[in-house]
């Protein structure tokens, strides 16, 4: 049974009909972490602003890549070391919103050295 609608006004959810409403994950990944959380805010805000539905950004674990090498070009001498260390940080943020949505929300200025990945899941 459906229940009447007053001419020039919409049924609740039927508002959105042209627009297909995807499920869409950010991936964002750096190796300064303060770099990397201004995106992730800048994100989230402007998701927040026009009312979508966001989680995140979840923090996933630190990459640690590691590189010990000789001081010592010939191999002669004392046996000293030099530990090398690079760390990369990812951030996720999953969003429910129209594909034309997203692109206005992701124009933002993303900071040096922040690398932006964007996926839809339509599942």
């Amino acid at each position: 049974m459906t229940s009447y609608v007053p001419p020039g006004k919409k049924e609740a959810g039927l508002e959105d009909a042209g627009a297909e409403v995807h499920r869409i994950r950010i991936t964002l990944t750096s190796r300064n972490v303060k770099n990397l959380e201004k995106v992730c805010a800048d994100l989230k805000k402007g998701a927040t602003d026009k009312k979508l539905n966001v989680s995140g950004p979840v923090r996933l674990p630190t990459k640690k890549l590691k590189i010990t090498t000789r001081k010592a070009p010939s191999g002669e001498g004392t046996n000293t070391w030099d530990k090398f260390e690079m760390r990369i940080h990812k951030r996720l943020i999953d969003l429910h919103a129209p594909s034309d949505v997203v692109k206005q929300i992701t124009s933002i200025s993303i900071e040096p050295g922040v690398e932006v990945d964007v996926t839809i899941n339509d599942r």
